[in-house]
């Protein structure tokens, strides 16, 4: 997303020590935080395969409170353990893609993004 031209707000997340880095701050830094950044954003795109609370809270937040939309993704294998509020959510905008391999990723951003490739 980030080579599309789009500002990724949560690429510390992928690094080694992310889960210790965040939990060096207190709990209502990281909520105020990350409101912040879904008040800023045009879009949540988010990966739910291994979707947490926090995702949760996300996604909900931004389709109930505003009208921004929201792109799910998820691994075609997870879809029977991913929370049924994720796999069933019809909200118009909502959008759910399923991709069986990360290999298929970019080309789905692109096209979620509505950019030619």
């Amino acid at each position: 997303m980030q080579s599309l031209g789009h500002e990724v707000r949560t690429t510390h997340l992928v690094a080694e020590n992310a889960w210790d880095v965040d939990r060096r701050l207190p709990p209502q830094e990281i909520l105020a935080r990350d409101m912040a950044w879904l008040a800023e954003c045009d879009l949540l795109v988010a990966e739910v395969s291994g979707s947490s609370f926090g995702v949760g809270f996300e996604s909900g937040f931004v389709l109930g409170a505003t009208s921004k939309r929201a792109i799910l993704f998820f691994r075609r294998e997870a879809e029977r353990h991913i929370s049924l509020l994720i796999t069933g959510n019809t909200h118009p905008n909502c959008t759910l893609v399923p991709y069986g391999s990360i290999d298929e990723l970019p080309a789905l951003v692109r096209n979620q993004l509505g950019v030619q490739s």
